[in-house]
């Protein structure tokens, strides 16, 4: 089940259904900073991006991603990966979409998180 979210106007996903997109070929792209990937776990599968190097990820010999492949973002809270989300169409990637409740409502939802590292903080 997806949704538009008002603020951003990308479809959001609730976890599990984000999830499946991701079995389904769905680039996940995390962008959580270190600290709240190390406190809280990984996302096994996902990719992570540096926020502020986003372009970095779809430019060069080998892009991660078409233009036109799904990508679903999470963050460690909703409002981030919406913002996320919207630099991502403005760098010309249609097919983007976010994760209701972002990386806390994964968790909850009993999907799959790599143990925290240790250190850092949420």
């Amino acid at each position: 089940m997806s949704d538009f979210t008002v603020s951003t106007g990308l479809p959001v996903l609730e976890p599990v259904a984000a999830a499946a997109r991701h079995r389904a070929g769905a680039l996940l792209v995390d962008v959580r900073g270190l600290p709240n990937r190390a406190a809280n776990g990984t996302i096994p599968g996902a990719v992570v991006v540096d926020r502020t190097r986003l372009a970095e990820l779809f430019t060069g010999a080998e892009p991660l991603a078409a233009r036109d492949r799904e990508i679903v973002v999470i963050c460690g809270g909703e409002g981030g990966s919406g913002e996320v989300g919207r630099r991502l169409v403005g760098l010309g990637f249609p097919n983007v979409s976010h994760v209701r409740g972002a990386f806390p409502a994964w968790r909850d939802a009993g999907l799959p998180v790599d143990a925290p590292s240790g250190g850092g903080s949420a």
